[in-house]
């Protein structure tokens, strides 16, 4: 049986040599989009990356006590001019804005990084003017959605459906 085993792992491709991603940035698939809302003037021409990465675990890949993945999240912003009063805090949620996590207060440079242990994720950039605890305050200035949160249901997509998926944030 092993040796049968063994045989048939003979024929699964590796990687392919020239398919190498640059250092600081991981496969398309792992990238989020992060998306100006244009409610803070200062933010209109940001635009930015979440570079989803795999935690490091001594067992191959980290696993939550749920069962979810664990992710390492790094944000880039570019042209994100610095806010007029409070600052700019990096957070991630569930599709249902049920459960926020706070990653914590871009850099002056405009990148963050922190964890996140769902499997569909938002990732949101807001601006706070005063201290926030477990949920924001202040408006959303840049949005994203993990990969496996395009995966939606077409309830309520009829055929005289007038309003295209990416209205809502969908592609």
């Amino acid at each position: 049986m092993v040796a049968f085993l063994v045989y048939l792992a003979s024929f699964i491709p590796g990687p392919a040599p020239d398919a190498v991603c640059p250092p600081d940035t991981g496969p398309e698939y792992y990238a989020i989009d992060l998306i100006p809302t244009k409610r803070v003037p200062a933010a209109r021409r940001a635009s930015g990356i979440a570079s989803v990465s795999f935690a490091s675990s001594p067992f191959g890949i980290a696993v939550s006590s749920e069962g979810h993945y664990v992710y390492d999240l790094a944000l880039r912003i570019d042209n994100l001019k610095p806010a007029p009063e409070g600052e700019y805090v990096a957070w991630v949620s569930t599709p249902n804005l049920k459960e926020v996590v706070r990653l914590g207060a871009l850099t002056s440079d405009g990148t963050a990084s922190g964890r996140v242990m769902w499997n569909k994720f938002l990732v949101i950039v807001t601006l706070e003017t005063v201290e926030s605890g477990t949920r924001w305050l202040g408006p959303v200035v840049l949005r994203g959605l993990s990969r496996s949160g395009f995966m939606h249901t077409m309830a309520g997509h009829g055929p005289f459906q007038q309003e295209p998926c990416a209205t809502f944030g969908y592609y």
